[in-house]
């Protein structure tokens, strides 16, 4: 047989507050009951999630987890980013939910990816459907390189966040003449990002500021723009 479809059924503490949720990133509740047990089902356009709730789940013991096949990555999360701008005021980065950017992915053949963390701790990981077409992935070149691609597998991937502090912090601690410019301000960038999961606004500002302090070339400044726009969102979040 064919055309089957499979839909994640995941826990949360509050249905209403999942409904909330999804709704700024463009869902819809398609069906809702309180009895005899709380569920919801949520649509946006070809994407379904349902949701039952758990009284007294707590969403930061959650093991739930799904993924979202797509060919639109970047499109996907400029919609989601979109929709928490026009209802939180800033892109969530930080505490539960929140969201992460599209980053290459060592563990998944280095395809691009990011993840959705909702408010019953449940990560809906969006990554480049297999199928569709994509840029080759390359093995990234340079100490700093291989420490940020760890770091994101372990932080975005895996969701540890303090192992993913402890590789950047090494990498930052020993800086080398011939480490690339563009580089090490994606480092101190993602860092701050991390920094703010963990609840340290300090650390945030501090990384933050030294990634403006970077020298760069003119050709290193267009590099670097993604990297500064992360920048410009993380500021928004800190105010």
């Amino acid at each position: 047989m064919a055309n089957e479809v499979t839909v994640p059924l995941l826990p949360c503490a509050s249905i209403d507050d999942i409904a909330a949720f999804y709704e700024v990133l463009g869902f819809r509740t398609t069906y809702k009951q309180r009895k005899p047990n709380p569920y919801v089902a949520l649509q946006r356009e070809d994407l379904n999630l349902h949701f039952f709730e758990i009284a007294g789940f707590d969403p930061e013991q959650s093991y739930g987890s799904c993924l979202v096949l797509t060919s639109d990555i970047e499109g996907l999360h400029r919609a989601f980013a979109a929709g928490m701008r026009a209802a939180y005021g800033k892109v969530l980065v930080s505490g539960t939910p929140r969201m992460t950017r599209p980053r290459a992915r060592k563990n998944y053949d280095g395809l691009g990816g990011f993840s959705v963390i909702d408010p019953g701790g449940n990560w809906i990981r969006v990554v480049r459907h297999a199928s569709s077409p994509a840029e080759p992935a390359t093995a990234p070149e340079g100490r700093l390189a291989r420490a940020l691609a760890n770091a994101v597998v372990q932080a975005d991937s895996r969701g540890d966040v303090r192992q993913a502090v402890r590789i950047l912090d090494g990498a930052l601690t020993h800086p080398r003449a011939d480490d690339d410019p563009v580089t090490q301000v994606e480092v101190l960038i993602y860092r701050a990002e991390l920094a703010m999961v963990l609840h340290d606004p300090e650390t945030a500002t501090d990384m933050l500021a030294r990634a403006e302090r970077v020298v760069l070339g003119e050709d290193e400044i267009e590099r670097a723009a993604p990297a500064f726009e992360n920048a410009a969102e993380l500021a928004a979040a800190l105010r």
